[in-house]
């Protein structure tokens, strides 16, 4: 495991133990996650459905990245299906940063991906597409303001 890896990886852990504690503080849903690498391959990332994702560049570039295929290494030939096409019980999406968390629907993310509205984006081990934070904004089904980027 790269360092970087390991670094991103805290990064998310943390990201999901502050949206666990926002979740049920702010709309009363506890989330119950899943922490062998099994259950969450074989069932998802927690017990309700509810895959939590962390965008640190969201402030800067105006746009979420919504994640639609993956690969644990660079050097490897193909792309897996993962984030909004996972195969998994996700069925909401909670994505964001420290100032602010939309949940969404993933069945919506699904259409807004194939409407091929938005710009995708190929990085050596991730595929997915831009949104605007304006348009997640409109269509999410709850958003969490927790402070005004400056």
């Amino acid at each position: 495991m790269t360092e970087y890896y390991s670094e991103m990886l805290q990064k998310g852990l943390e990201y999901q133990d502050f949206i666990t504690n926002l979740l049920l503080k702010e709309i009363g849903i506890t989330i119950s996650t899943y922490v062998s690498k099994r259950y969450q391959i074989e069932r998802g990332e927690n017990a309700q459905g509810v895959e939590i994702k962390f965008d640190d560049k969201m402030d800067n570039t105006g746009n979420v990245y919504i994640e639609t295929a993956e690969k644990t290494d660079p050097r490897n030939e193909k792309f897996i299906a993962s984030g909004i096409y996972r195969d998994d019980n996700t069925w909401l999406y909670a994505i964001g940063n420290y100032s602010v968390v939309y949940i969404l629907s993933k069945k919506f993310l699904v259409l807004m991906h194939k409407s091929k509205k938005y710009r995708e984006v190929e990085i050596p081990t991730s595929q997915g597409f831009l949104i605007t934070c304006t348009d997640v904004s409109k269509y999410c089904l709850k958003e969490i303001i927790l402070k005004r980027p400056e």
